[in-house]
Parts: structure tokens; sequence; C-alpha cells
């Protein structure tokens, strides 16, 4: 888990970096990053946005009547350690 801890804190300081303010949360089984996403964001400031969002295990982009907000979930587990990947779950 300290790696996974990590990686969150990592994408927290790139967003930052990229001039979002983030928040890190721990919930049951993962880590939540958030930051809002104002109307006019520098297009270097996106592109770090979404780079940052494409290392994390799930992400996505919420559009609600105040604005937008990204987020992204790094699970507490890595997949190495799920059963599923070990063969004792269901496969496709």
């Amino acid at each position: 888990m300290p790696a996974r801890n990590a990686l969150a804190e990592r994408m927290a300081a790139r967003l930052s970096a990229a001039g979002f303010t983030s928040r890190v949360t721990h919930r049951n089984d993962h880590i939540c990053i958030e930051v809002e996403v104002q109307e006019s964001v520098a297009a270097e400031s996106w592109r770090e946005l979404l780079a940052v969002l494409d290392t994390a295990d799930r992400f996505g982009l919420v559009v609600n009547g105040s604005g937008h907000t990204a987020w992204a979930d790094i699970d507490e587990e890595t997949p190495a350690t799920e059963a599923t990947v070990r063969g004792h779950g269901r496969q496709l």
C-alpha cells in the first residue's frame, strides 16, 4: 500500500504544479484524487491533467451546474495481489 499512497501523492503534486488544487481522499478500497477544472484552462495544463489521469486505475470528468470535476481512482491493492489475476476468480 505505501507505493499506492506514494503514487497518489505524486499525482497530486503534478496536478498542483499544473495549476490545479487537488483533494486526496482514502476510501474503502481505493484512493481518490479530485480537482476542480475551470472553464479557461491553458492547453499545457489540460495535457498534464490528462497525462496524470492516464496513470490512474480509473478516471473521469463530471460536468455539473457548478463546473467540472476531474477524478482519478487508485486501487489500494495492486492488480498482482488481486484474486482474479492469480486465477482464483472468473476471467474472460
